[in-house]
């Protein structure tokens, strides 16, 4: 080598020289000719490799160039070369003008080498100073600069300084070859009679380098019907069938395929309850893919026919294994099947073509014979008594002694259910009520208790006499048809002023008086009355025995009385009963001389206004409370009297209205004193309680 010299930009670049090659390795570095900034020497030729990691490419240009000008750069020259390519050729200056000079130009690598070689010729007569080139590494950018041909990524591609990784859609996974998306699809089952299978993507091209295995599994009795649709498009090959991507089919002990190219495979009769189809693709090509729907049919069973006032879902012409038919009946009818009865039943087409049960029957609904009323009747409308579906009856009370309640027309429907049925009170049964607060004789007023006249027999059916040790000891009213209310003191011992509080040996036992009712003569049985025992006593819950404050007590009876014109319960008022309406009192109590009556008596006498009451019993230190109502004239004479507790003080609205209870007999000054009212325990004010306890409208 003559008059040589070299100049590395860096002290750590590697340099080696033989038979004028030079090897360089690192990221950057400096080139310069032979004697820079000297003239080059002449017949002189040098070469240096430049190489630098994967991943990079080769970035050159010059920064001073002067070599002798000549045609083609036959004489002197820089050539550029790379993967057995020339890149480039320069000769000449930069000041004059010329195309071979390079200038500005820069010349790239398309890959990790670049060769620069220099050669002079045999003279250098203007004595040309050569040239000054740069070198650097430059990252390429695999993600956009591979060509349509050679993606770098089938999915996604990420570039980095020095090289590039590919990554993928949701659903793939990588190739092993780190660029490939393929798919798992290795376990795709289908267990419905019918589908539709595609491959992935579809209609977008299909995924490389996958092995996609579909297994359609039906029971037994079905054989699978595959059809392909006619957009149809897999990667084939001219002349060798199907060597890259194919379709391959295995139902039972045959085989379709390998399909592929773009014919539809069309239909398949698989003749099989299994089936697997098999989708292979290689790591290349961008077909459209395929798509398929599959069927199945079984054995057919015979036709049918709908049992009489029924009908079948689905009905059809043609049933086959696996087919489930619901036999139903029309509304009203029933579903009869094994003496059993139901609302439907299901029958299913077996794989030997039989059905899994016979038709069954319809039925008409059957309600039964209806509920008895009690103290009422029922009565067919339908002819022939029937209880069918649509039939009809009709619910009434005993009159004129009963009453429906609630006030309905009583008609009740046998409907589809197979329950009676009312438009009101839907399945609920009505019940009959007595019949309050109408007695059937009619009275004469102004009788008095105190020197009065006896009562008509039946024109108060519903006092009720307490009864113990052979004599009344106090009254009472007909609630209902099983409680008695009377006054609370009634039923335990007197209690003193100065005495202590009642205790439970204090009280009646419910074994130690009767109640009759139907009762008009004191001391003579009456061929009307009833004698009945008390079930319980219930006494008001704020009950006071030493001031009468709610002085109320309920008698449960132990059994029912018989409601008759002698035996009838009284109403209980639908409001407040006003100051100076005339109310009547009636009881079996001591009259003048302290003679015990020989029949039921009453008076008739006005309601007091509560605080004149109030003033009168003020002067004797005694209470008047808001539960207590007055009744009586301020000159006596007029009044309840011992024997006459807990009877019933009633009046009514008007001439025809029923009669309804407006209180109790409770306490009193005397029996008939001047400016001396009856005390009564109010009803209305105590109703709720009342109602709370006996549970019915009265």
């Amino acid at each position: 080598m003559r008059g040589f010299l070299f100049f590395c930009f860096l002290s750590l670049c590697l340099l080696r020289v033989s038979a004028n090659i030079v090897e360089l390795n690192d990221m950057f570095g400096e080139i310069q000719s032979p004697n820079f900034p000297d003239s080059y020497p002449s017949d002189s030729e040098v070469t240096w490799n430049i190489t630098v990691p994967e991943g990079f490419r080769i970035k050159l240009y010059f920064m001073h160039f002067d070599l002798e000008s000549s045609y083609l750069c036959e004489y002197d020259y820089v050539k550029v070369e790379a993967e057995d390519q020339v890149l480039a050729l320069f000769c000449g200056r930069e000041t004059t003008d010329t195309e071979q000079a390079p200038g500005q130009q820069v010349v790239l690598s398309p890959g990790p080498f670049m060769a620069l070689t220099f050669r002079s010729d045999f003279s250098n007569e203007e004595r040309f100073t050569g040239f000054d080139a740069h070198y650097m590494a430059v990252d390429v950018d695999e993600c956009t600069e591979k060509s349509d041909e050679e993606l770098a990524c089938d999915h996604y591609c990420h570039n980095y300084i020095g090289g590039y990784y590919c990554s993928c859609r949701i659903g793939y996974i990588l190739h092993t070859d780190n660029r490939t998306c393929r798919v798992e699809c290795s376990d795709n089952l289908f267990t419905q009679r019918t589908g539709v299978i595609t491959s992935s993507d579809f209609p977008g091209p299909y995924p490389k380098s996958s092995d996609c295995l579909y297994r359609i599994e039906l029971e037994d009795g079905f054989v699978i019907t595959l059809q392909f649709e006619e957009s149809f498009d897999v990667e084939d090959h001219p002349e060798v069938s199907c060597p890259y991507d194919y379709i391959k089919i295995k139902a039972g002990q045959e085989e379709f395929g390998p399909y592929c190219g773009e014919k539809s495979p069309g239909r398949i009769d698989t003749q099989s309850n299994s089936v697997q189809i098999l989708f292979h693709s290689d790591n290349s090509g961008e077909n459209g893919g395929w798509r398929l729907s599959y069927t199945s049919a079984g054995n057919s069973c015979s036709a049918l026919q709908p049992p009489v006032n029924g009908k079948l879902d689905p009905l059809q012409v043609k049933y086959t294994f696996k087919d489930q038919v619901l036999i139903s009946c029309d509304t009203g009818y029933k579903v009869i099947k094994d003496n059993l009865e139901m609302d439907t039943f299901q029958i299913e087409c077996l794989k030997d073509g039989t059905w899994s049960n016979k038709i069954p029957t319809c039925k008409i609904v059957d309600c039964s014979t209806p509920m008895e009323l009690e103290h009422g009747r029922v009565t067919f409308i339908t002819k022939n008594n029937l209880t069918t579906y649509k039939s009809e009856v009709h619910y009434s009370c005993q009159q004129p002694y009963y009453k429906l309640f609630p006030n309905i027309t009583g008609t009740y429907t046998c409907e589809d259910q197979g329950i009676w049925m009312n438009g009101e009170l839907g399945r609920r049964m009505p019940t009959c009520l007595p019949v309050c607060g109408i007695p059937k004789f009619s009275r004469q007023l102004m009788s008095r208790i105190m020197n009065g006249r006896q009562v008509q027999r039946g024109t108060s059916p519903w006092i009720a006499m307490l009864y113990k040790n052979g004599r009344p000891f106090c009254g009472g009213a007909l609630l209902g048809n099983k409680w008695i209310v009377t006054a609370a003191h009634c039923l335990h011992e007197h209690l003193e002023e100065d005495s202590s509080p009642l205790t439970s040996a204090d009280y009646l036992s419910v074994l130690e008086f009767k109640v009759i009712l139907g009762k008009h003569r004191t001391q003579k049985k009456d061929d009307t009355e009833q004698q009945l025992q008390a079930k319980s006593i219930i006494f008001h819950p704020s009950y006071k025995a030493a001031t009468f404050e709610n002085d109320l007590a309920l008698i449960e009876l132990l059994k029912e009385p018989v409601i008759n014109d002698y035996v009838m319960p009284i109403c209980l008022p639908e409001g407040p009963t006003q100051e100076g309406t005339m109310v009547l009192v009636s009881g079996w109590g001591k009259q003048a001389m302290n003679r015990i009556p020989e029949s039921l008596m009453e008076i008739e006498v006005p309601i007091v206004n509560q605080e004149v009451c109030q003033e009168a019993y003020a002067k004797i230190n005694r209470k008047i409370t808001s539960d207590m109502i007055c009744a009586g004239e301020r000159e006596g004479k007029k009044d309840a009297c011992t024997g006459d507790s807990g009877g019933p003080m009633v009046t009514r609205a008007e001439e025809q209205s029923p009669w309804y209870l407006v209180g109790t007999v409770s306490w009193g000054d005397g029996c008939g004193k001047i400016d001396r009212y009856g005390v009564y325990s109010n009803i209305h004010e105590n109703q709720a309680w009342i109602q709370k306890v006996i549970g019915v409208q009265i």
